[in-house]
């Protein structure tokens, strides 16, 4: 019998050792595809922010100058809103590119180190309030189109201001992953 349990410990650490071996090259491939997985998401994310950078930068200008005819046009009471918005072309926004992250989001959120995912998920958390920012501006602005008073300019004013603001915080979070 004691000859018997020893060959059959003799027999079991092979196989035990070769199962162990197989789980730890398993759990190796996994963590190695992992890896390759994050650091492509990385250099996606950082395209598409790159984008989004550029597109804020761009827009900017845009946006400034509006508040320049307003503040040309404040005490003007001939120049409605419609035509102040005319004159500076527009209101002018710009598109924050988020499809990456919404991928892994909804996939791999585990993968990514607690810094990132907090700078992401404000990053995210921004483009929510510039997007509803964004949306109270243009009902103010269709609901007051004929409006030619000084304080529907100010309020518009203010509300381009905080858009800019707004613009600038998620401008900053983007740029901390675009320089890591």
């Amino acid at each position: 019998m004691k000859n018997y349990l020893k060959g059959l410990i003799k027999e079991m650490i092979p196989v035990l050792l070769g199962v162990l071996l197989a789980l730890w090259i398993n759990n190796w491939n996994e963590n190695r595809k992992d890896r390759k997985y994050i650091n492509n998401f990385y250099l996606s994310l950082k395209k598409e922010f790159r984008d989004t950078d550029e597109e804020i930068t761009k827009k900017l200008p845009y946006q400034k100058v509006l508040l320049d005819t307003l503040e040309v046009y404040k005490n003007d009471e001939t120049i409605s809103l419609l035509e102040v918005v005319e004159k500076a072309n527009g209101v002018n926004g710009p598109n924050i590119k988020l499809n990456y992250w919404k991928a892994l989001s909804n996939s791999k959120i585990e993968l990514l180190e607690y810094n990132r995912l907090s700078i992401l998920a404000d990053i995210e958390k921004g483009n929510e309030l510039l997007k509803y920012k964004t949306n109270k501006l243009l009902d103010f602005v269709y609901s007051n189109l004929t409006e030619t008073g000084k304080k529907e300019k100010m309020m518009l004013r203010i509300m381009i201001i905080e858009l800019i603001t707004t613009q600038k915080e998620i401008q900053k979070e983007i740029r901390k992953i675009l320089n890591e």
